[in-house]
């Protein structure tokens, strides 16, 4: 099952349609594309007896789609989580998950136009899990069945902050307008042959720039989920930024940074793309 935000609204996608899920169920869910997540369970259940054929769908206008996971109340990304990323900028991959946050006023949808602050604006395309159920001291073998589904994510950074100060800055390097899209939408595990190992990449102005898969993260989709609910409680519609692989803009000699008018597009095999423009600061 795919399921999108379009217009602010929850839809299930089939094809290139769009079905309203408050229409659907006639009011059993709520409109709310993010309250999903707090009854995931009930509504893929829902959702396998669902008769789309008996609903008003409507061709998808990419226009309106907004990110599908618009409100988490947490956000967790997560650092040097490919050996060759880590290699590339200098650093060595860690077993023990790096963790930081994005916070939620920085997400945007899949098309949002991204502001340039200023400084040296990097591209990192990373594969999004959003959390379907409480997780609490999970087990990895258990851990793919608190996930809701899998989306495609940016996680934008402005080098210049980040590395301002004593100690790094990640959270708000990470966090300026916009610099955390997603979408097109969510596809649940099941609609994967293999969700640990998807193909992605991120094509600046046609040029592909990252080229990896997510089978050569360090820690696992099942291995982060484990890592963090050991020390916390994961809650639904909670989203985890899976990490980057090689090829962002401050590893290659010398750095390269995206600047206004470049167009990113970031694609993961499975889910769909992104298309985000480089504009100037609001």
């Amino acid at each position: 099952m795919r399921i999108a935000n379009l217009s602010g609204r929850l839809v299930i996608v089939s094809g290139d349609a769009a079905f309203d899920v408050a229409l659907l169920s006639a009011g059993r869910f709520s409109s709310n594309p993010q309250a999903v997540f707090d009854r995931w369970a009930e509504f893929v259940e829902w959702g396998k007896e669902a008769d789309l054929a008996a609903g008003a769908g409507g061709v998808i206008d990419s226009a309106d789609l907004e990110s599908p996971a618009p409100l988490p109340r947490q956000i967790f990304a997560i650092g040097l989580n490919y050996h060759d990323h880590a290699s590339e900028v200098g650093l060595v991959a860690s077993e023990v998950p790096v963790v930081f946050t994005k916070f939620a006023s920085s997400i945007a949808g899949p098309l949002a136009d991204i502001p340039h602050p200023g400084g040296d604006l990097d591209w990192e395309v990373e594969l999004v899990v959003v959390m379907g159920a409480e997780a609490r001291n999970v087990t990895p073998d258990d851990a793919w069945n608190y996930v809701a589904g899998l989306t495609v994510g940016q996680d934008i950074s402005e080098r210049v902050t980040q590395h301002a100060g004593v100690t790094p800055q990640f959270s708000l390097g990470k966090s300026f307008a916009a610099f955390s899209p997603m979408g097109p939408w969510i596809v649940t595990p099941d609609e994967f042959p293999d969700p640990d190992d998807l193909a992605l990449s991120t094509v600046v102005n046609g040029e592909t720039l990252q080229d990896g898969r997510t089978s050569d993260m360090v820690a696992s989709v099942s291995m982060l989920i484990a890592a963090l609910s050991k020390i916390l409680v994961l809650l639904p519609g909670d989203v985890i930024f899976t990490g980057t692989p090689a090829g962002v803009g401050l590893g290659m000699k010398p750095p390269r940074y995206l600047t206004v008018g470049d167009e990113l597009v970031t694609r993961i095999e499975g889910i769909g793309e992104m298309r985000n423009r480089i504009v100037g600061a609001v």
